[in-house]
């Protein structure tokens, strides 16, 4: 359940619809998501959240895919099930077949595994590895 209530079309300010307005425009969609409803909640966040969030996931020197799978591991890191669901979606909608996501999945779980073993043990950072 939300801590804060989630904002619809009707209740939404001008400012507000603005950027709702410029998410279905820049998606190609109707669908403003529940992310975006509770972040209205504070209009000068919501903007600028999604402006960021336009520049960063944007065009860019990675592939799109690649970023919306660098999302979900990040997201899996940081236990947000909200943002492994909806970055799982936008990676699929942009190709990730099965296969991909399996493998991601595993490079996940190994990175998860030898954090753990290095944090535990306290591996001190090869010389050749610092910069």
């Amino acid at each position: 359940m939300a801590t804060v209530p989630l904002i619809s079309d009707d209740a939404a300010s001008a400012e507000v619809l603005a950027v709702f307005d410029d998410i279905r425009a820049v998606r190609g969609t109707d669908y403003v998501n529940n992310f975006w409803r509770a972040l209205a909640n504070d209009p000068a966040l919501l903007a600028a959240t999604w402006e960021r969030l336009k520049e960063v996931m944007g065009p860019g020197e990675l592939d799109p895919l690649v970023k919306e799978m660098l999302y979900i591991a990040v997201s899996v890191a940081n236990g947000c099930e909200y943002c492994i669901h909806s970055h799982t979606a936008a990676a699929k909608a942009k190709g990730m077949s099965a296969k991909q996501h399996g493998e991601m999945l595993s490079v996940i779980g190994m990175a998860m595994q030898t954090n753990g073993l290095v944090t535990a043990m306290q591996v001190p950072v090869d010389e050749v590895f610092e910069v």
